[in-house]
């Protein structure tokens, strides 16, 4: 009877002592994909010149677009793997006033504060 009070009040310190931290991967997290997914291929057939529904049948309608009225779409992909820190990649098109792409911007982003 000793040996098991013994055994049993030695897991418990373990457990408390060694948190969850121990049993972190054993618990199974799924990738989280938010957004627009670009590949790279379709991200290559963009260019300065195109119209905005050039653009929409080649990278599908943007997740954003500029609410105030200038012309600025923003593709944006977020990815958090299971036990892994988040990344960010944007792909921002501006357009001029007749709906012809001027400015191509890709920015892949990795959040500090997650």
């Amino acid at each position: 009877m000793r040996c098991k009070l013994l055994t049993a009040a030695t897991v418990s310190l373990v457990m408390l002592t060694a948190g969850c931290s121990m049993f972190e991967r054993v618990v199974y997290r799924p990738d989280i994909n938010q957004g627009n997914y670009l590949t790279p291929a379709a991200v290559s057939k963009i260019h300065k010149g195109m119209t905005q529904q050039q653009v929409a049948y080649t990278l599908g309608t943007p997740m954003l677009t500029d609410p105030f009225g200038s012309q600025i779409w923003y593709y944006i992909f977020r990815e958090q793997p299971g036990h892994k820190k988040a990344t960010q990649e944007t792909l921002t098109l501006t357009f001029d006033s007749n709906g012809v792409l001027t400015d191509i911007k890709n920015e892949k982003a990795l959040p500090e504060d997650q």
